[in-house]
């Protein structure tokens, strides 16, 4: 693992419970970290219930109270110019000085300096090699390689290629998105180069995520049959329930993203190729355990073949 050890030594799955616009909350990201995963969340979910630097107080201080050591948590800054709060947020982060931060749409560039400053880790969300080698020239600490079955917004890459190309030039810290909803694929990407692989679909049907009950019982009785790849609702490629889109007129041309645009969606059911691994809306410490196991048991068996 190519982590910085104080990253590390704090998780007991090589995860991060993913960023989700509209579904990531306090409580969700509170208890990923303590169950041993990093929570993320974008920082423009903050904007809907008060401020950025409030969420951050609360979860620094929900963190410090609780039992054992937590894993970090990492805001997600969107960096593409019509964030016109992008400054803002950015200066928040690094006066609360941040241990990760995961930025997308768009070149890390402008964050990289301040959060450097404050010794954040940064890592880049990326759906090619080409804004893999950008991010990286521009300051990057990791990547997230976003690759074909990434819910929400997605890359179109196999993840086999993606990760195996971008390790051919680099090696950092690599975090795989897509597909990943069980400790046996966990593991598969670690083998493959990963660090760590992101938790989307799975945590969104979990008791403490802002989705509310219709969105968490359409992921239950989904398979993978069910997700259209879709830039009808921000412009850029996104997997969405067919469901979701059949009862919605999004038609947003692709290539044409706008910050502001997007977030006035409510309610938009995202969920990726692993949405069939979703089966019952669990607390997130016993969606984490379970993955842990399965986790443990599929390095056993590589150990131990046959036993």
């Amino acid at each position: 693992m190519t982590l910085p050890e104080n990253v590390s030594a704090r998780l007991r799955l090589p995860a991060i419970a993913a960023p989700m616009t509209g579904v990531s909350g306090i409580e969700l990201v509170a208890a990923a970290c303590e169950a041993g995963v990093i929570g993320s969340f974008p920082v423009h979910n903050a904007r809907r219930d008060t401020s950025l630097g409030d969420w951050l107080t609360t979860l620094e201080r929900r963190l410090q109270q609780s039992e054992g050591t937590p894993a970090p948590f990492a805001p997600n800054l969107i960096m593409h110019s019509s964030n016109r709060y992008r400054d803002e947020e950015l200066a928040t982060l690094v006066a609360h000085g941040v241990e990760l931060v995961i930025t997308s749409v768009g070149s890390p560039a402008r964050a990289v300096e301040p959060l450097h400053a404050v010794g954040a880790l940064v890592l880049a969300d990326v759906a090619t090699l080409a804004h893999a080698e950008k991010a990286l020239e521009a300051g990057a600490d990791g990547l997230v390689l976003l690759t074909a079955g990434a819910g929400g917004q997605t890359g179109w890459l196999n993840p086999f290629a993606f990760v195996r190309g971008v390790r051919a030039f680099f090696d950092g810290p690599i975090v795989l998105a897509g597909g990943i909803s069980d400790g046996v694929s966990a593991f598969a990407a670690e083998v493959l180069g990963a660090d760590l692989v992101y938790l989307g679909t799975r945590v969104i049907a979990t008791e403490e995520s802002l989705a509310d009950d219709a969105y968490r019982a359409a992921l239950v009785a989904a398979t993978a049959d069910d997700v259209v790849l879709s830039s009808a609702v921000g412009g850029l490629p996104a997997n969405l329930l067919r469901s979701w889109i059949e009862r919605n007129d999004a038609d947003v041309a692709q290539g044409d993203y706008q910050q502001e645009r997007l977030l006035g969606w409510q309610g938009v059911w995202s969920a990726g190729h692993a949405v069939a691994g979703v089966t019952e809306v669990l607390p997130v410490r016993d969606v984490i355990a379970e993955l842990i196991d399965q986790y443990e048991a599929a390095r056993a068996a590589l150990r131990n073949p046959g036993a």
